[in-house]
Order: structure tokens, then C-alpha cells, then sequence
């Protein structure tokens, strides 16, 4: 594998990554929506990541798609809310805040760890042009 294939693939896990953080700020900002567009309460979305290439000659990650998770979310009494039902239920939207944050701490590693294997190959590239000198 050269060493440009390598910042092409680094720059893909960046993007997937990014892509996964901003499902995760899309989930939390709708932690509390009950009514959407669609109808019913919001519900989460949640990456979906394809390897791209041959298996021998890799080539990076992209979001294949982003799916809707079809766990339904909690029941919550409040007869004074909007959106109650005639007993005075509430349908939630099915996030999770903390695990939420958990998936936006792992996005955020492993952007950060993409990031740093990035600057890595670009410093190899430096000190080999340099070499040839």
C-alpha cells in the first residue's frame, strides 16, 4: 500500500467518524421531540459503516446508511403534555442520553485517533522526501 492511499484512507475514517458525531448530535438535540414530521416521537439514528475495497488491498470506511432504530421508546405519564394520549401517556422518543454520550465519546477517540495516524504518515512522507536530498 503507498503512502497516499494510506491519507486517503485515514481521511475516510475521519469523515465516518464525523458523519457518526453528527447523527449523535441530531439524536440528543431530539431526546425530548414527541411530535415530528413523520409522526410520533423522534426516533434514533444510528450509522451504519461499509469497508471499501478489495479485502487485500484496503481502501477506507464510508456510511453505507443511516437507520432508524426501531426499539420503541418509553411510556411517560404527563396528562398536562400535548401530546398525551386519553390515559395521559406520553410517547418518548427512544434515546438514550447517556448512551448517546458514550457513542459520541468513542466517535470523537476514534477521530482523534485517525487524526493522529494521519500526521504520522504526513511526517514519514516529510522525513522520506528529506532523505532523498
Amino acid at each position: 500500500m503507498s503512502m497516499i492511499k494510506g491519507f486517503g484512507i485515514l481521511s475516510s475514517g475521519m469523515s465516518a467518524q464525523r458523519a457518526r458525531l453528527d447523527l449523535v448530535g441530531s439524536n440528543l438535540a431530539n431526546a425530548n421531540t414527541t411530535r415530528t414530521q413523520e409522526g410520533g416521537p423522534y426516533q434514533r439514528r444510528v450509522a451504519v459503516f461499509e469497508a471499501q475495497g478489495a479485502d487485500d488491498e484496503p481502501a477506507g470506511v464510508s456510511l453505507s446508511e443511516v437507520r432508524l432504530d426501531q426499539n420503541p421508546g418509553p411510556m411517560v405519564y404527563d396528562p398536562s403534555h400535548p401530546d398525551a394520549d386519553a390515559d395521559g401517556m406520553v410517547h418518548m422518543p427512544n434515546v438514550n442520553v447517556v448512551e448517546e454520550m458514550v457513542d459520541m465519546m468513542t466517535a470523537a477517540r476514534s477521530f482523534e485517533a485517525n487524526t493522529q495516524a494521519f500526521q504520522t504518515l504526513r511526517d514519514m512522507v516529510a522525513q522520506a522526501i528529506n532523505i532523498g536530498r
